[in-house]
């Protein structure tokens, strides 16, 4: 991998962290909407870990292809699909990117690309292999960035979808997000290996750890990353270290973590730690962070405004795309 390069550019950095901003504010709104009963199920939230989707979906392309977990909403929206969409999707409302009927754990859009929000662990791994097969057999110059949780490296399609990725030469970016919890179980107490990238060189994938908290860092990897699977058309693997501030999910009582260890992975916010370095860098000012501020709130007000207003799916199409006529 390049260095992590000392100075950004004004642009770069306004992008990075108008993208990171976006995304811990409109989860900061879904939380509010869910604790009012206007979303409801589950919501799992990105929090903490916004670094990882800002630096990486600025280095792939519009038809390369993105497969995440159901802990999804900032990849959906950094990766294209407004915010609108997505939070009609939140409410359940037939506006939503996925007509309502997948809610927090299932956006999608085939438009972007975006192929979940898949709630099975593990479970995007296999589509991602299939999307990259197919893009192989039909000599289509694309990628396949598959996002998933250090917890899925249990599982068995994990290792299955590493083998296939070798033994087929695929054009596969796999992104574990290491967030140190499976739920609420620590990776020490699943893992025999900790490290997990070591995992995915044993099946002679080019991998390596990163700093998921520093968006710098992430961006350098997947920018080396991705030219590199392009020009070798093999697979290559990212271990993210990052950390959710917030619970597993809206129902968990997080009762497997010290409030001490969240508060000090807190201080390795990834917004706050880049525009403390765009200020010192003298990048940016105090205004430059009102304007996204101001900007990203009206953004997500017309989001809620537009979910508010959006319409349930009629009664008479609840069974559509469910079954199908046999004769």
């Amino acid at each position: 991998m390049n260095g992590r390069p000392s100075q950004v550019s004004r642009e770069q950095g306004l992008r990075w962290l108008k993208d990171m901003t976006r995304v811990r504010r409109m989860e900061e709104k879904c939380a509010e909407l869910y604790g009012q009963e206007k979303i409801r199920g589950f919501l799992h939230l990105y929090i903490g870990e916004e670094a990882v989707a800002a630096g990486a979906m600025a280095e792939l392309g519009e038809e390369d292809a993105v497969v995440a977990t159901y802990r999804e909403h900032g990849h959906a929206l950094l990766r294209g699909i407004s915010m609108n969409a997505i939070m009609a999707e939140m409410y359940g409302k037939r506006e939503g990117c996925s007509r309502g009927r997948g809610g927090s754990m299932h956006l999608f859009d085939a438009e972007t690309r975006f192929y979940g929000g898949n709630a099975i662990v593990s479970g995007g791994l296999p589509l991602a292999i299939g999307l990259a097969l197919a893009d192989k057999m039909q000599k289509r110059p694309r990628i396949t960035a598959c996002f998933f949780g250090e917890g899925a490296v249990a599982e068995g399609e994990f290792h299955e979808s590493l083998n296939l990725a070798v033994l087929w030469q695929l054009p596969v970016l796999f992104v574990c997000e290491n967030n140190l919890y499976a739920m609420g179980t620590a990776l020490a107490r699943s893992e025999s290996v900790t490290d997990i990238h070591q995992k995915a060189a044993a099946y002679g994938i080019d991998s390596a750890a990163v700093d998921g908290m520093d968006v710098i860092s992430v961006n350098t990897a997947v920018r080396d990353a991705v030219k590199k699977i392009r020009a070798e058309e093999a697979p290559a693997f990212l271990e993210m270290r990052t950390y959710r501030f917030r619970a597993h999910s809206m129902f968990d009582p997080e009762l497997y973590r010290s409030k001490e260890e969240v508060e000090q992975w807190k201080q390795l916010c990834p917004v706050a730690t880049l525009t403390a370095q765009l200020m010192a860098q003298k990048v940016i000012d105090g205004g430059d962070i009102a304007d996204i501020e101001n900007a990203v709130a009206e953004e997500i007000r017309k989001a809620v405004d537009f979910a508010e207003a959006g319409n349930w799916e009629p009664v008479e199409d609840l069974m559509k795309d469910v079954y199908t006529d046999s004769n």
